[in-house]
């Protein structure tokens, strides 16, 4: 097991399957190989009753540890039973920062313990109680950004007793959105390890939204120049976030404008949050003045003849997907 939250868009040999655990569902994914081109082998989605799973920083997340264990029991049942697997949580169950350092420690303990002194007063956990993961980012005349991903201990090691529970060792453990990169990473042909390279140099943003949350990701080429979640309990809009967001990459990234903006989960979870999905995208395009894509893990993994290609199954996939190949770089 790696010990870790998660190795966010760092290089992890990866799982043969991977499991989400969502606040209203539970979803899986396998993939196969034909020649050098993955495609999904079996997918399957099991619901869960409202208030089952309650994703949280904080507190205890299963409120119903029978229920959610048999819905990750069935899913396993449906796409091979594998004893190994990569686990999506989500975005809400770790703090996401971005921390610029003028030098960075060589070894990996002293990076752990500065960033733990670092965070210390804007984590509401003690840092010795956390799972924490860092992933050097780019390199500026001041220093060197690192994210940072982390999250209370017994919080992962509850979502990962509920997978040992149903059979599974979860070897890797990461949030949604950050998967959710690595797979338009890779269906773009970009590993998801590497900093930015030739064409890939732009700006892009990531808008995620979940059933209980709404991420947005600012990437510059592979690298996360900006992360920032929004609870569904929390104030303000989706707007007002896209809003502050857009101003702080004006402002404070000297941002350039984006290339790129991709939308996902809007299928399944954009009323919620906006009325309707075109209404979203609508908004998306008005503010930041760039077209909105849907996400679409068909460029990373292709689907087989008998999966149709429904956009809350794309939405569903794309976590599960960028897991998986989150050490590939797609054909």
């Amino acid at each position: 097991m790696s010990g870790l939250l998660a190795r966010a868009l760092r290089a992890t040999s990866g799982p043969p399957a991977a499991v989400e655990l969502a606040a209203n569902r539970v979803s899986g994914a396998s993939i196969e190989w034909r020649g050098a081109r993955p495609s999904i082998a079996a997918h399957a989605v099991e619901p869960l009753p409202g208030g089952a799973l309650v994703p949280s920083l904080t507190a205890h997340n299963a409120h119903d540890r029978k229920t959610v264990v048999a819905a990750i029991g069935a899913v396993l049942d449906r796409i091979g039973r594998p004893r190994r697997i990569g686990l999506v949580v989500p975005d809400v169950v770790a703090k996401i920062s971005i921390i610029r350092f003028a030098q960075l420690p060589t070894r990996p303990h002293d990076l752990d313990q500065l960033v733990r002194w670092q965070v210390r007063k804007t984590t509401p956990f003690p840092t010795d109680e956390a799972r924490l993961s860092c992933a050097p980012g780019l390199a500026y005349d001041d220093g060197t950004d690192v994210l940072v991903s982390i999250a209370r201990r017994e919080i992962v090691e509850e979502y990962e007793s509920l997978c040992a529970d149903a059979g599974a060792t979860a070897g890797i453990v990461d949030i949604a959105t950050f998967n959710i990169v690595n797979a338009v990473l890779a269906a773009s042909g970009q590993a998801p390890a590497g900093p930015p390279a030739g064409a890939d140099t732009g700006d892009w943003l990531l808008v995620n939204v979940g059933v209980d949350y709404v991420s947005m990701a600012l990437l510059r080429g592979s690298c996360v120049i900006f992360f920032r979640n929004r609870a569904a309990d929390s104030d303000g809009t989706l707007a007002d976030l896209v809003h502050q967001s857009a101003m702080y990459y004006e402002d404070r990234l000297q941002g350039a404008g984006l290339g790129r903006v991709v939308l996902a989960g809007a299928a399944e979870h954009g009323i919620r949050h906006a009325g309707d999905v075109d209404q979203l995208r609508r908004m998306l395009e008005q503010r930041l003045h760039t077209p909105v894509d849907s996400v679409d893990p068909r460029g990373a993994a292709a689907l087989t003849d008998r999966i149709s290609a429904a956009p809350a199954l794309l939405d569903t996939l794309a976590p599960l997907v960028g897991l998986l190949l989150r050490d590939r770089v797609a054909a």
